[in-house]
């Protein structure tokens, strides 16, 4: 991973604080709406708990501790490693004094918004790349055992920055930027089944627009494991009509004990 100062930077330059801002301030104002997929996660989580009884749990993409049942976990385990590339001041305060949390900053997609960036920044505005070949999708590898892995609503949340760039810097088909996508997928989910782990993350989008009108975007493009254990439910993600000129959206979100 580069440097904290050179990560920040990117980040900054790719809009990740924007991007992490604007996702605490939809759940804010989305308030029920959000409430019941909450608690599903939290109620799943402590699921794998009990069936895996682990000794320590990392939590890919801890983000704001939203649906993680951080409290219940620390009943039952003795570290709990929360990993991200950020973590969010106010989640640093929050964990500070709670023993048996760590955390740990890091890029759970291997690499890849590193990547992507080197090889789109040195190409001149008046030139696009026309082909995704170069770009290496790389696999998560961390440097300690992770005990139990927790990816929490990430997985389709690791393309959307490097894929945002490529858009802007390619002249690339919708094909080639799909199956980058599901590549990305591909190496998350690689890396989960070496361990015992828990993923849940939204599959498909459904808008609905004024008139009633509905449309379903696929967020997972690749096949998901049987598993454990899963369950799905529905995630009333914009309720109000915020987003996509006024369109209602809703996730239908996949869970899976691996």
């Amino acid at each position: 991973m580069e440097s904290a100062e050179s990560y920040i930077r990117i980040l900054n330059r790719l809009g990740y604080y924007d991007y992490q801002h604007g996702f605490i301030l939809r759940h804010l104002g989305q308030n029920e709406g959000w409430n019941s997929h909450l608690e599903r996660c939290r109620s799943f989580i402590m699921k794998a708990v009990e069936i895996h009884k682990p000794v320590k749990i990392t939590v890919l993409g801890s983000g704001w501790l939203l649906e993680l049942p951080l409290a219940e976990m620390l009943e039952k385990v003795n570290k709990v490693l929360l990993v991200d590339i950020i973590h969010p001041p106010e989640v640093v305060r929050q964990v500070s004094t709670l023993p048996g949390v760590e955390l740990k900053r890091d890029d759970v997609s291997g690499g890849l918004i590193d990547e992507v960036w080197r090889k789109t920044s040195g190409i001149p505005f008046y030139r696009r790349l026309k082909s995704l070949d170069d770009i290496t999708v790389p696999e998560y590898k961390p440097d300690y055992d992770p005990g139990m892995v927790i990816s929490l609503n990430i997985m389709t949340q690791l393309e959307v920055l490097p894929v945002k760039r490529l858009e802007k810097k390619s002249k690339v088909s919708e094909e080639e930027i799909n199956g980058l996508r599901k590549l990305i997928q591909v190496k998350h989910l690689d890396f989960l089944k070496k361990y015992r782990s828990v993923l849940i993350t939204d599959k498909t989008e459904i808008f609905i627009g004024k008139s009633g009108d509905i449309s379903e975007k696929q967020t997972v493009i690749t096949d998901l494991p049987g598993g454990l254990y899963r369950e799905g439910w529905t995630w009333d993600f914009d309720l109000l009509g915020s987003d996509y000129y006024e369109k209602r959206s809703v996730f239908n979100v996949e869970a899976i004990i691996f």
